[in-house]
């Protein structure tokens, strides 16, 4: 994404947090499995979170807003992926030591000072996603870093958390929550602010997420790495960005976050222009329900069959305002509407930069505009719903427009999968984090790191000369062996023999990605189930040509084997015999081909047995049936 910003000369700090689930046996307080569930629940309960005082007497903005939704929380649970300790019946078995030298290694790698106590503490969130109403998380290491294009990137902080519940749906009464992943280790790495442009931001992620998968002790696929960013403008406000979970979206998502806030100083300045006061913004709601009485607006009669009015506020000094692009399908009316859902409940507002629309009429604009006093300069903005919710939603829309007056206001957003965001929630305070009693603390000493030090990965350099001469695969071929998620899987494979180490490479590298962008769901290819595809290939039961399909099918079907897919497809490896008969066929056929072309013939042949057996047959031996079964035929008619 390019665009004529100069980023130096606003300010544009930048940080990064990279969260990424470890590859451990079992999860950060219990035994249970890391894997998530394929079976249906056994257990479903329910629970209400409220949020309370912390040792000063705080309350959390953050968990404050989430119990201000009103909303009971549905948990689902298994035996296998969940225990009484996600469920918040029983304390935590202790902290995950397998879990913990990851993370230390991970330390080794950025430079980072461990710390000799590793304490747990507890930090509020109680949107449903921890059953407790925290989430246990620990610092590991501090005061690292890590060198991109040059530059000196420092590290904050390396922690340990536990990944929160997966969410499975929501309404406006109840959300619901699997329980599975609540508890798997989760590392987080945390940049200072010192990333300077948006393409900056995605090579500092790029650079975290190499080492994080040189450990080769993270799990892999979708959901098991998410990204936020802290992001800052001069004269802006800082703006935590939940939830970007592509590695290219980076650079979008920093691009957009500076044109949205740039937009926003922009109408504080007009604001300031048109002499727009806190005091006229105020909280007076005007009853316009009788200009609608003969609306043709379907929106708005479906509110008044449920016994609903339309209430309107006054923006003074708004109009034109609501309306402008922020950043793309993201206005400054769209940020009041997220608030207005969020607070009020209701599907959404109307305003004036956007009417006559929806089947409201000029007319209507013109009654509902005199109804409120509005000047040339000023907006409207109405709600249709039930009266408590209505007053709740333009009491949101109030407060943002006084927002506006100050310029961006400090929040925390959730990225879009387009790069846009969207309002989440405010930002927590800095009363959210208290001890947690029930883990003892875990030391860190010498002889540890020694040991952890010595069981590090090989730099890469080493990897690459090894790929490219034991294996001997290209230098490309390689590149993207290294960059992916499989260099074991690919080193097992090849240790047993039986298939090439250039076709293995090719397979998990290039032709996932392929099946990724046609928009297959890969994540469901496990290492297992990978193994067993190359396991099918060295026995014989499957030729190589059949594999891509294969995968594909069973990436569509994650219950079902190996053995179900190539029987569905009907991709068994033919005998000899059976091959041997399609060979015969096809020369006789083409013999004629044979005696006109010589040596010229056999591409053409292969083609015509491969297109009959392509996936039943290895290419190798069908080259070398075809060319035995030539030579026999010419000796024969000699």
């Amino acid at each position: 994404m390019t665009d004529p910003i100069d980023y130096a000369s606003i300010g544009l700090k930048v940080g990064i947090e990279i969260h990424r689930q470890l590859d451990t046996r079992g999860k950060l307080f219990c035994d249970c499995s890391t894997m998530m569930s394929e079976t249906e629940p056994t257990l479903r309960f329910l629970r209400r979170l409220r949020p309370t005082q912390s040792e000063l007497g705080q309350v959390d903005p953050a968990a404050l807003f989430e119990f201000q939704k009103g909303r009971t929380i549905a948990y689902e649970s298994d035996d296998q992926t969940a225990c009484l300790v996600e469920m918040d019946e029983e304390p935590p078995k202790y902290l995950n030591s397998e879990a913990v030298e990851i993370a230390l290694a991970v330390s080794i790698l950025t430079h980072a000072e461990p710390v000799d106590e590793i304490h747990v503490m507890r930090k509020i969130v109680i949107d449903g996603s921890n059953t407790t109403g925290f989430q246990r998380t620990c610092v590991v290491a501090v005061n690292g870093w890590i060198t991109i294009d040059t530059k000196k990137i420092s590290i904050q902080q390396i922690s340990l958390e536990e990944d929160a519940a997966r969410k499975i749906g929501e309404s406006d009464q109840t959300v619901s929550y699997r329980i599975d992943r609540l508890g798997i280790p989760l590392i987080e790495v945390s940049t200072a602010p010192v990333i300077a442009s948006p393409d900056e931001t995605q090579n500092v992620a790029k650079g975290i997420g190499d080492i994080l998968r040189d450990t080769g002790r993270v799990k892999r696929g979708l959901g098991t790495i998410r990204q936020d960013l802290n992001i800052s403008i001069r004269d802006g406000a800082l703006i935590e960005i939940k939830g970007v979970q592509e590695l290219d979206l980076l650079s979008k998502v920093v691009a957009y976050e500076v044109q949205r806030q740039l937009g926003l100083l922009r109408i504080r300045n007009e604001l300031a222009g048109r002499n727009v006061k806190e005091a006229d913004l105020v909280d007076s709601f005007v009853d316009v329900s009788s200009v609608f009485s003969q609306t043709k607006s379907s929106l708005i009669r479906q509110t008044f069959d449920s016994g609903a009015l339309v209430l309107a506020v006054k923006l003074r000094g708004f109009q034109g305002l609501l309306g402008r692009d922020l950043i793309p399908g993201l206005r400054l009316g769209t940020e009041m509407a997220s608030r207005a859902v969020f607070w009020g409940r209701v599907g959404g507002i109307f305003h004036t930069d956007e009417l006559p629309d929806y089947g409201i009429s000029q007319e209507e604009v013109l009654a509902f505009r005199q109804e409120t006093a509005c000047g040339e300069l000023d907006a409207v903005v109405f709600v249709a719903d039930r009266e408590d919710k209505a007053r709740d939603a333009l009491v949101a829309v109030i407060n943002r427009a006084r927002e506006a007056l100050v310029g961006v206001p400090t929040e925390t957003r959730m990225a879009n999968p387009d790069g846009t965001t969207r309002y989440m929630r405010p930002r927590p305070g800095a009363s959210r984090m208290y001890p947690e009693t029930d883990v003892p603390p875990v030391e860190v000493t010498p002889t540890d790191l020694t040991r952890i030090r010595a069981a590090l990965p090989p730099p890469r350099e080493v990897i690459m000369k090894q790929l490219l001469t034991e294996f001997q695969l290209n230098r490309k071929l390689a590149t993207q062996l290294i960059e992916s998620d499989h260099i074991d899987l690919f080193r097992r494979v090849c240790s047993q023999g039986g298939v090439a180490p250039s076709f293995v490479a090719t397979v998990v590298t290039e032709n996932l990605k392929s099946l990724a962008r046609e928009g297959l769901p890969i994540d469901q290819l496990s290492s297992e189930r990978l193994e067993s595809v190359f396991a099918a290939i060295r026995k014989g039961i499957v030729a190589k040509e059949a594999t891509v399909p294969l995968l594909a099918w069973l990436s569509k079907n994650s219950s079902s084997t190996v053995e179900d897919g190539i029987k569905e497809l009907g991709v068994h490896m033919l005998s000899e015999i059976e091959l041997v008969n399609v060979v015969d066929r096809v020369i006789t056929t083409n013999w004629k081909l044979v005696e006109e072309r010589g040596e010229a013939a056999y591409g053409k042949l292969m083609g015509l047995v491969m297109s009959e057996v392509r996936g039943s047959a290895d290419s190798t031996v069908v080259a070398r049936l075809i060319r035995n079964r030539i030579e026999e035929k010419e000796r024969m008619s000699d």
